[in-house]
């Protein structure tokens, strides 16, 4: 055995053990959980309002306030980013993890306290290569280099009391001293704001390094794969970096991509772990790898709740703790966190393939989406731009669907519109510009991806013959009543069954 790992292993026998406890009683640590962060939140001005301190149950935390959307917290958030401090968790709030915002927001800011890097978002980092050491004792990622392709980050506009960036810029920016020294690029190329300047010097200051393990989104580093690989004159990613062994990845679905990986890093050698991670907290991690499904963790200050995505709409819906989740159910989460998240609902769904211990897959969003890339535009987004492109050209349109156009060896990726037009638009270019500003003015992590062409290209806009969505909703016995056509999937499926309804060849 390896002397690193094998240290590694030592020094990770009270964490692996710990993990083993809460597989062993989820409830009970969940139980726990709630009631640390009760205890710590009782003097902020949330905790006073909803008397915290005279909560003895979980069923009494439940009854004192709703689940809560972003759009409920914009008040206290604003404030924090002012300066003002105890509002939701004890002490100032310095840190802000920006995503995509929702209906009536651009962008969300989501509040990262000391305790949600340290307790959260660090140890999750620790226990990622915990376990993969576990796994693999004879591994020898610690003989090279990290290579995290993060984000960036820049002075808060309303105040300099706060900052804000990308969830992963500031792990990047509060990581341990020791982290540079394992890490390549240095700091200040892993933060700059262009992407393109920052792709070019990551390339340059990497292809001589001896990268043995990466993470980050699939996407984005397809882009980077592809760049280092034109740079170099090499078509195996592995060719450049010979002890690359292991890929973790998160924040959209592996699937589309796995392919072009196994082409792109042509190896035995290569093996890929998936983490679940969003800026609102860390909470699965793939712990075995003959498994596809992700153990959650359930001791990083986060209290879980779930209500399934079928009742979130009803006046009272069922919200069930992880001691009364089924499996196969697909639930939206509800999170409570050391970050000074109440009862707040994510977005995401997810299904639990095993309840002993608890793992899970992603089952998408709580509403229809479009995801492949990390861009998160939401329905909202889509009626807004279409709206825009309609008044910019005249155009009136009937139906329309959209979904994504999977990346490739020789291709980006993009979004696929097909639209049904009452009236067609007066300049055709000009409506799929006008669709494509509007997505980037109302969806911040859309315009990243959009960024110069460097993930996301333009949107494909394909029109169809008058009747093409009716025909297909009587295709799939959906004609009339309540069935609405679906604006937007993480998927092609739609789009390829009005290919064929429209008559569409070689699309």
């Amino acid at each position: 055995m390896a002397i690193i790992p094998f240290i590694i292993n030592w020094l990770n026998v009270k964490r692996i053990n710990q993990i083993e406890l809460f597989k062993k009683y989820p409830f009970e640590t969940q139980l726990e959980t709630l009631y640390q962060l009760l205890a710590k939140a009782a003097l902020t001005e949330w905790g006073r309002k909803f008397s915290y301190s005279s909560i003895t149950s979980i069923r009494e935390y439940q009854s004192r306030f709703p689940v809560q959307t972003y759009e409920d917290i914009i008040p206290y958030v604003e404030r924090l980013r002012k300066g003002e401090t105890n509002l939701l968790w004890p002490g100032e709030i310095r840190w802000f993890a920006k995503s995509s915002g929702t209906t009536s927001t651009k962008s969300k800011f989501i509040p990262m306290s000391c305790e949600a890097l340290e307790d959260c978002h660090y140890r999750a980092a620790k226990d990622i290569l915990a376990i993969y050491t576990m796994q693999r004792p004879g591994t020898r990622i610690f003989s090279g280099k990290s290579l995290t392709l993060g984000g960036s980050h820049k002075m808060n506009s309303f105040s300099n009391a706060s900052l804000y960036g990308d969830l992963s810029a500031i792990l990047i920016e509060n990581a341990p001293f020791w982290v540079e020294i394992i890490r390549t690029p240095k700091q200040k190329i892993a933060l700059l704001e262009d992407f393109e300047e920052k792709l070019e010097l990551i390339t340059k200051s990497t292809i001589n390094e001896n990268v043995t393990n990466i993470s980050g989104v699939p996407s984005w580093y397809l882009v980077l794969i592809k760049q280092i690989l034109a740079y170099t004159g090499k078509s195996n990613l592995l060719d450049v970096w010979p002890n690359l062994e292991v890929f973790f990845h998160g924040g959209i679905s592996f699937a589309p991509y796995r392919e072009q990986y196994k082409k792109l890093i042509n190896g035995d050698q290569m093996n890929y772990m998936e983490t679940y991670n969003a800026s609102e907290g860390f909470f699965g991690i793939q712990d075995d790898p003959g498994r596809s499904d992700m153990l959650l963790m359930l001791d990083y200050g986060i209290f879980y709740e779930f209500i399934p995505a079928d009742k979130i709409d009803s006046d009272s819906p069922p919200v069930y703790t992880i001691g009364e989740v089924k499996k196969g159910v697909n639930y939206a989460i509800i999170i409570s966190t050391n970050g000074g998240l109440w009862r707040y609902m994510m977005g995401d769904t997810i299904v639990f393939t095993c309840l002993n211990p608890h793992r899970l897959k992603i089952s998408g969003r709580t509403k229809h989406f479009i995801n492949v890339f990390g861009e998160e535009v939401i329905i909202d987004n889509a009626d807004k731009a279409i709206e825009s492109a309609c008044k910019a050209t005249g155009a009136v349109i009937a139906e329309y669907t959209a979904g994504p156009v999977f990346m490739n060896i020789s291709s980006k990726g993009s979004h696929e519109w097909i639209i049904e037009f009452e009236k067609e638009p007066a300049d055709f270019g000009k409506f799929i510009e006008s669709l494509d500003n509007s997505l980037k003015s109302v969806n911040s992590d859309y315009e990243a991806k959009r960024y110069k062409d460097l993930n996301l290209v333009i949107p494909v806009v394909r029109s169809v013959p008058a009747g093409t969505f009716n025909k297909w909703l009587k295709a799939n016995n959906k004609f009339g009543g309540q069935n609405k056509v679906p604006r937007l999937s993480n998927s092609r499926e739609y789009i390829e069954d009005l290919y064929v309804i429209a008559g569409i060849r070689n699309a």
